[in-house]
């Protein structure tokens, strides 16, 4: 065997930057002076707008009685799609503006840290950054990232997803760019204004988190400095997600949550991702479904196709989600493992299957909303031959498919994607 056959696919790893942070409540509090300490004049503020939270309200108040002159654009979705990201970039533009705040979750984060690299690229298409470290000038907007939930960790990381529309107007492509020069000037945490997340969102938003902590701790990359992070966080996930989503004011399962978000980023961030984000990228591509709903539906069956390749990883797993795993093998514990994520899933009401998400299965549902014609006319998810097919594709395609801790082809991977659409999680246990 030659010796790069040897060292594929990772024999290099590399640590990327994180931002400076605050965190803790109270933190919101000092958005406005930390932007007069960064020079900040007239930022851009982004966000989806959280409407009924008063967040934004209060943010645009707090920066006015600062002295400085904010402009918003509220419009970004979720899943962000590049015209969100372009139509920013023209506000920022026109405006003159010098910088950036994001409030919200990862769409906010993620359609901002697209429109800097464009800004610093004289407003080129957010589109041609697809991949890593596509930009050609490292310096572009500071940028404040305020996070209001506990699941994205994009204030913290080098990634940024965005959802190409353009290119194929009939064939979405959701995409992963990681970028260093992406990575937010200063991050804000501050779990209590996680206190008006919906219920299920809460919940959803959790899956996340327990994604980006799992993944890198079996992936491929098998990065030491990741490893930490990554099972702390499922600890603390797995010891706060159901009381931050069934006792959402109290402080204690908020603030959890909050480290838990922020360190499994911190995980990935050079620990890499799997398939579980693959799925979910390729899911909200055609039907514009939460990012942390389709990971929860897909962690189970991921974990199990995974697990014959690291057993021991999965054991550890087990340990940090809280089963007693003295006198069990490896193979059991990693079993225990399985059911202790399923068992975490239905605890906080997440729906087990894609066929089972609807209009009305959850609060931030977009299915068949738009705005463009390919949204609005979107069908439901049938998990036919045809849609699983197409999932499967996207998935091979997906830059976090190469980290994913067992190799993948369109063979291996469709039963998973058949099982995430139409099986039933009881098969698993079996």
């Amino acid at each position: 065997m030659k010796v790069e056959e040897l060292l594929k696919p990772f024999p290099i790893k590399e640590f990327h930057p994180f931002p400076r942070a605050m965190l803790g409540p109270g933190a919101f509090e000092m958005v406005g002076p930390e932007a007069i300490k960064l020079g900040f004049r007239k930022p851009l503020v982004m966000t989806s707008g959280l409407r009924g939270s008063g967040l934004v309200e209060q943010l645009m108040g707090s920066l006015k009685w600062h002295g400085i002159e904010a402009v918003l654009y509220d419009q970004v979705e979720s899943n962000p799609k590049d015209y969100n990201v372009m139509d920013s970039v023209a506000l920022y533009q026109e405006n003159e503006c010098d910088s950036f705040i994001s409030i919200g979750g990862g769409s906010s984060h993620d359609a901002c840290k697209g429109a800097r690299i464009s800004v610093a690229h004289d407003g080129r298409n957010v589109n041609d950054f697809e991949g890593f470290n596509k930009s050609e000038n490292p310096r572009n907007p500071p940028h404040i990232a305020i996070s209001t939930t506990a699941g994205t960790g994009s204030e913290t990381s080098w990634a940024y997803v965005i959802t190409d529309t353009t290119t194929d107007p009939n064939n979405p492509h959701k995409y992963v760019a990681f970028d260093d020069a992406a990575v937010a000037t200063l991050a804000i945490d501050d779990p209590t204004v996680y206190y008006t997340c919906p219920i299920d969102y809460t919940a959803q938003c959790g899956f996340d988190v327990l994604a980006h902590a799992s993944e890198p701790y079996v992936s491929r990359l098998n990065f030491e400095p990741s490893l930490g992070n990554a099972i702390r966080a499922i600890k603390l996930t797995n010891d706060h997600l159901r009381q931050a989503t069934w006792n959402p004011t109290e402080l204690a399962g908020r603030e959890g949550m909050m480290y838990a978000q922020y360190i499994a980023a911190q995980a990935f961030n050079s620990g890499g991702l799997g398939i579980i984000h693959s799925t979910s990228h390729a899911i909200s591509a055609f039907y514009d479904t939460h990012h942390g709903l389709n990971n929860a539906i897909a962690l189970p069956r991921v974990w199990a196709f995974n697990m014959p390749t690291q057993y021991k990883r999965f054991a550890e797993i087990a340990q940090a989600m809280g089963v007693d795993t003295h006198g069990m093998t490896d193979v059991q514990a990693a079993e225990a493992a399985l059911a202790a994520g399923i068992r975490l899933l239905r605890d906080v009401g997440i729906p087990e299957k894609f066929v089972d998400v609807t209009q009305s299965s959850y609060s931030k549902n977009r299915l068949g909303q738009g705005p463009t014609e390919y949204y609005k006319n979107a069908p439901v998810i049938k998990g036919d031959k045809a849609d699983v097919d197409r999932i499967t594709n996207h998935i091979l395609g997906d830059a976090c498919t190469p980290g994913n801790a067992k190799e993948c082809t369109f063979d291996t991977v469709r039963p998973v994607v058949e099982h995430c659409m139409n099986g039933d999680l009881d098969d698993l246990l079996s």
